[in-house]
């Protein structure tokens, strides 16, 4: 959401009834699981706000089954906030008519027949960031309504929420969506101020970790937040991850022109390296070579989608300098060498790092630059742009 809107819903919040405050619901079904590796795909929010239609949506849909985003692994096309209206006499959401007049299971029947899947957006709040209706009182009623939609994803966020509390409420939505008749993964969007990864395994497939991603790298503000801002907040997450169950760093940002290249591909290998679900945010119909080759670089999204599920680590942090290790299925591992800082740095990555010893002999291949090094012993090496990385998947020689 952008800063307005949050401004509106930390400071004009609208009460959702003091009763909510105690809330307490069980979960009788475990999780359906459906994601067992980070999903990916692609939200409307960080391109088009609320500028949204069913025109903009099949053109989208269009564009990641035909520019290779959906060869490489992205399924989930997600109408962020503004699509709903109002509600009609019997309570049911309705659409807004103007912007998608074919209504929403035509959409999604659309997305559907082009092999992707779809998503929605709505609020544990009476009211949504962007003040459309919210789900509070209504989660029941809204979940039987998406399945019937044939909705498969729902980004459920928390402003407007009043004295709620977010254990309870998402427990509710999720109840709901498990007695909906449809398998629909849900992305718990609180901002990560209410320790998520404490309390949201068991009831989400992903949660986010902090407050809103900028189209920036670094923010002395406290909102919205760069790219590094939010890796300092993630990095000593990695161990409430898991298949099924995913700290969520917040969208992507790659394209939509607020940072170079160079930090676009740190940024999403450090997503990768998180185990993060890597959801677009750029216009796929107009993406340029740049985005669409890191968007689309299959052997970082392996990293990502690695079935072990263990999120990668912060082992060194030297001043500017960091080495991120993750074990990948099969005794392999991913390795990031991150510079942030201003100036080309040499830097190593040595066995130590990973666990091994120094005398192990490992392939090494490069996942931007493609070259492989076969036989290597000890220690690998490079000069790290200025707030870029080396990314490296390591495979023991057998």
């Amino acid at each position: 959401m952008n800063k307005l809107f949050r401004l509106v819903a930390l400071f004009g919040c609208v009460a959702a009834g003091a009763a909510h405050a105690h809330e307490t619901l069980k979960l009788d079904a475990p999780k359906p699981n459906i994601a067992p590796t980070p999903p990916m795909g692609w939200n409307s929010w960080n391109k088009f706000a609320c500028n949204v239609s069913e025109q903009l949506l099949r053109q989208q849909a269009d564009a990641m089954a035909a520019s290779g985003m959906k060869d490489a692994g992205y399924q989930y096309i997600v109408i962020d906030d503004c699509w709903q209206k109002s509600r009609d006499a019997d309570g049911n959401i309705q659409a807004d008519p103007e912007r998608f007049p074919s209504g929403i299971k035509a959409l999604a029947d659309y997305v559907h027949s082009k092999g992707l899947k779809f998503g929605l957006y709505s609020d544990a709040g009476a009211l949504t960031c962007a003040g459309r209706p919210g789900s509070a009182g209504h989660e029941f009623q809204d979940a039987r309504q998406y399945a019937k939609w044939g909705v498969d994803y729902l980004k459920y966020d928390w402003c407007h929420t009043g004295p709620r509390n977010p254990e309870a409420a998402y427990t509710i939505m999720a109840k709901a969506l498990r007695e909906s008749g449809r398998d629909i993964v849900l992305s718990i969007c609180e901002w990560g101020d209410h320790q998520p990864v404490r309390w949201a395994p068991p009831v989400g497939h992903l949660w986010r970790t902090t407050p809103d991603i900028g189209d920036l790298w670094d923010n002395k503000e406290p909102w919205p937040l760069g790219v590094v801002n939010i890796l300092d907040r993630q990095a000593e997450l990695w161990p409430y991850a898991s298949p099924n169950a995913w700290n969520d760093p917040d969208m992507l940002e790659v394209g939509n022109g607020g940072m170079t290249t160079t930090e676009y591909e740190s940024h999403f290998s450090l997503w990768a390296m998180m185990a993060a679900p890597l959801i677009a945010g750029n216009d796929m119909s107009r993406m340029d070579a740049d985005t669409a080759r890191i968007l689309t670089n299959k052997d970082v999204i392996a990293v990502d989608q690695d079935p072990l599920g263990k999120p990668g680590r912060r082992t060194v942090k030297e001043g500017d300098l960091e080495v991120w290790v993750r074990p990948l299925q099969g005794g392999e591992f991913a390795a990031v060498l991150f510079n942030r800082g201003k100036a080309p740095t040499d830097m190593k990555l040595t066995w130590g790092h990973l666990g091994l010893p120094a005398d192990c002999k490992v392939d090494v291949k490069d996942l931007w630059s493609k070259k492989v090094t076969k036989g290597v012993s000890g220690s690998y090496a490079g000069k790290v742009a200025p707030h870029g990385v080396i990314m490296v998947r390591i495979t023991p020689v057998r």
